[in-house]
């Protein structure tokens, strides 16, 4: 087997976002996903860490935040090329007119697109992030269904991410592509304007990759209203460690494993700048938390539950 073929999809996505109750009010009550795991980020315990999915957190559903508002050193961010721009997630296509009337309504500015034959919403969250909402009527996976939510059904709901859009330079542009081909498991499913769609294991919701050429435009920067990384589903800890070996053989750098308490992971940035992040299946978000009581209590890694008391006072509080 080629080490390529052990990347299986996303993962999951991770932003820096701003306000912490925003973020929490707009992902689990205006879009109708589950806080599936509250926690901190591990290296920084004075910032929350939100994993936001389906009932369970399965891999492919999950968008995940750290709120730096009110953090020393953290700055904007600012768009551009060698980042991910946006960020698509799975609805049926019958639903996009229901999701603009209840953004519009909110205060969500949305506009309407169409590409690769899909039509979608786009708009902007609490922190500025690139959203859309696209309409893919063969996505099979279950939504999420809140007890406390009347409008959002699963004839509506958010599925899960449907894909990740890089913005890319023209000089990285066939490098990036090439790579993507040879070791992520990707092919060329189609091409339209200035942009390639990629499947990841053979495409499907959660399995595509898009790819924007953006020519005459500045290098982005990681901060807050920016996707910091996309994670790539790999099955266990035997297919991260060979996906590691390869990227050093390639000629980048990618971290030891880390163990991230829900999976295991390494990161790299391939050519064009961004964060890429390989993560396992196992162990899952149950490890710690009933399924029925996910996402309910803040849940600290073991070396900081000594500090508990002081982390606790130093978040702010969401509901």
């Amino acid at each position: 087997m080629k080490t390529s073929d052990f990347i299986k999809g996303i993962h999951h996505v991770t932003a820096t976002v701003n306000d912490a109750q925003a973020d929490y009010q707009f992902y689990t009550h205006t879009l109708g996903m589950r806080l599936i795991k509250k926690t901190v980020n591990f290296d920084n315990h004075n910032v929350y860490h939100f994993y936001y999915g389906d009932q369970v957190g399965t891999p492919s559903t999950i968008f995940t935040t750290f709120p730096y508002k009110g953090q020393p050193n953290v700055k904007q961010g600012e768009e551009g090329t060698g980042l991910i721009i946006a960020t698509a997630l799975s609805v049926p296509a019958s639903a996009l007119p229901f999701w603009e009337k209840r953004l519009t309504e909110q205060g969500t500015s949305v506009l309407h697109g169409k590409r690769f034959g899909q039509s979608y919403l786009w708009f902007r969250d609490p922190s500025g992030l690139q959203i859309e909402l696209i309409g893919d009527d063969t996505d099979t996976r279950k939504t999420w269904i809140s007890p406390d939510e009347t409008e959002i059904t699963e004839a509506v709901g958010v599925k899960g991410i449907h894909h990740v859009t890089l913005s890319i330079a023209p000089e990285h542009w066939e490098l990036m592509l090439d790579f993507l081909q040879a070791e992520m498991n990707m092919t060329i499913a189609a091409q339209e304007n200035n942009r390639v769609r990629l499947n990841v294991n053979g495409g499907g919701a959660g399995m595509y990759l898009e790819m924007r050429l953006d020519e005459n435009t500045a290098h982005g920067r990681n901060g807050i209203g920016t996707v910091h990384h996309v994670a790539w589903i790999v099955e266990d800890d035997a297919a991260l460690m060979a996906m590691r070996e390869r990227m050093i053989e390639k000629g980048f750098v990618p971290t030891d494993m880390k163990d991230r308490k829900y999976f295991h992971s390494v990161y790299f940035r391939p050519y064009a700048g961004m964060w890429f992040e390989m993560a396992t299946l196992a162990p899952g978000f149950t490890v710690d938390e009933a399924e029925e009581e996910l996402g309910e209590h803040l849940l600290l890694p073991e070396w900081e539950e000594v500090n508990r008391k002081e982390i606790e006072a130093n978040l702010p509080k969401i509901g």
